[in-house]
């Protein structure tokens, strides 16, 4: 071989060990800081991960979960095992060893949720997968980093065969001519050394972050909460019954969480909504919700994944009334999807029901109650025009419940009464806020309290507010007081606390009503 063959072999020697290094100290630093954000949580446990599995060895996950020594036990397990086979991975200390025990705690982790046709539904994803995920990928690449010699990779590994050799061959003769020469200690030392600062980079960054968050950060398994706030609370939140089903009087809107801010000629306010509400951000909110005392949530079908996998991994029990939109070709799509994804009750879209009465397809509104109710639910219909119910009424076609907006239209953004209509929320706008516009849900105020104060099943009243128009004690004691028996109210999670208590006052000075609480 020439030299020039023998150098170009060194070269990419190199820069093969660096690049195997680079992946090896990656999945470190993922290990690493999985381990570290659990061990800073307070009360964290992988009981409710656990709960949740659905893969072929859910029986032995559940048995995990529900027995509470081997449970803290593998809580510590996994909180310890990440955090120091995360070290030693970045360090190289170890390597071939961490390694098998990185792939063997991964498998543990892809045999939990499969990607194996839905049993990973609710499992933490960035994408969609069939068979091979991140997590499998993460461990055939530790199998393979465990099968590499040690002295091709940068890290402490170096430096412990450096010190056992030599210590061997202090204790041998001198070698012979042609043996090998002795390791060159100053430049294992530094091959050594090269990745230690890594580990310093990850406990800068790490407390960086900790400093700009004022909650713990979500990981694979689950998140928690601080409850400085919670103290805050005057007592329990009143609740209501609607055929069997228990709800807290105020319901968690999903309009902040999706993204819908109704801000009028505010073009960037649903994109902020947005940004704010990331996954780890909505968890959150729907914990602080739960401990609030809030224990059900408006939602679409879109946001059922995320919803359920909040429930799966966080053990959360929020109940769901999901707003369904059928169509007049398909009227049962939509509602068979909310029930596949484990809805407490659908309704029809206050939005979509607008449209059915103004084309008068009143029938095909009172054929979906009857659809959902004989698949074992109760049935509600949703509207922004009073000419839904009043339409409904008079077809003889009776709810379990219904959704319409209820605020009054003392706010300055609101359409002049004189340019009102039916039928223009959510609809297009002209620009011209003295006509319809998006800063008006209960166009006829009075109508609304006038019609539903003889109606005898429950009214959710939603967009008390008008879309932030209005102070939460103006629009609750309005909503409760004109006979709404619970509420939709879109909150962030920095203003739940303080909506429940204002709540909780609205409802003591309410007892005095027109319409008697109907739930």
């Amino acid at each position: 071989m020439t030299a020039k063959s023998d150098g170009d072999l060194k070269r990419r020697g190199i820069f093969s060990g660096a690049a195997l290094t680079l992946v090896r100290v990656l999945i470190g630093w993922h290990f690493l800081y999985e381990g570290v954000v659990k061990l800073a949580a307070e009360e964290w446990s992988a009981g409710a991960y656990l709960a949740g599995s659905r893969g072929f060895l859910a029986g032995f996950y559940h048995w995990l979960a529900a027995t509470p020594a081997v449970l803290r036990a593998t809580d510590l397990l996994n909180v310890w095992g990440l955090t120091l086979l995360g070290v030693a991975l970045i360090a190289g200390l170890f390597t071939r060893t961490a390694c098998v025990l990185g792939a063997l705690l991964l498998a543990f982790y892809y045999a939990a949720y499969p990607p194996f046709g839905g049993l990973d539904f609710g499992t933490p994803a960035e994408g969609h997968y069939l068979l091979v995920n991140k997590t499998l990928v993460e461990l055939v690449v530790l199998l393979a980093l465990a099968t590499v010699p040690r002295a091709t990779q940068l890290g402490l590994d170096r430096i412990v065969r450096l010190f056992w050799t030599r210590k061997r061959r202090a204790a041998e003769p001198a070698p012979f001519a042609g043996e090998q020469a002795p390791l060159s200690t100053r430049r294992e030392v530094l091959a050594g050394l090269s990745t230690a600062p890594v580990l310093g980079a990850f406990a800068i960054c790490y407390n960086r972050q900790r400093q700009q968050e004022s909650y713990d950060a979500m990981t694979g398994a689950t998140i928690t909460l601080r409850n400085t706030s919670l103290a805050q609370l005057k007592g329990p939140l009143p609740k209501g019954t609607i055929k069997g089903l228990q709800m807290s009087r105020v319901i968690l809107g999903n309009n902040l969480i999706g993204g819908w801010s109704h801000s009028r000629d505010l073009i960037y306010a649903s994109e902020l909504f947005k940004a704010y509400n990331t996954d780890r951000k909505v968890f959150e909110t729907l914990m602080l919700a739960e401990k609030a005392g809030i224990d059900t949530m408006v939602v679409v079908n879109a946001q059922f994944p995320l919803f359920n996998k909040y429930k799966r991994l966080m053990g959360g029990k929020l109940q769901t009334i999901c707003q369904c939109f059928p169509k007049p070709e398909d009227l049962f799509t939509d509602i068979d999807k909310a029930i596949d994804y484990g809805v407490t009750t659908p309704y029809f879209q206050g939005g979509v029901a607008d449209h059915f009465v103004q084309d008068g397809r009143v029938e095909q509104i009172g054929k979906c109650v009857e659809y959902i109710r004989s698949q074992g639910y109760p049935a509600g219909i949703g509207a922004h025009s009073i000419q839904v119910p009043i339409k409904c009424h008079e077809a003889g076609i009776v709810p379990d419940y219904y959704v319409k907006t209820c605020h009054h239209d003392r706010y300055w953004s609101a359409t002049p009464r004189q340019n009102r209509q039916e039928f223009t929320v959510d609809r297009a706008w002209p620009g011209d806020h003295d006509m319809p516009y998006d800063n008006m849900f209960d166009v006829f105020p009075e109508q609304t309290v006038e019609f539903m104060k003889d109606i005898e099943v429950p009214w959710f009243a939603f967009k008390v507010l008008a879309g932030g128009a209005i102070h939460p004690k103006d629009g609750f004691q309005y909503a409760f007081q004109n006979g709404a028996d619970f509420i939709f109210v879109g909150m962030f999670d920095f203003q739940i606390v303080d909506d429940v208590n204002i709540a909780i006052d609205t409802l003591g000075q309410c007892q005095n009503r027109v319409r008697p609480w109907r739930a």
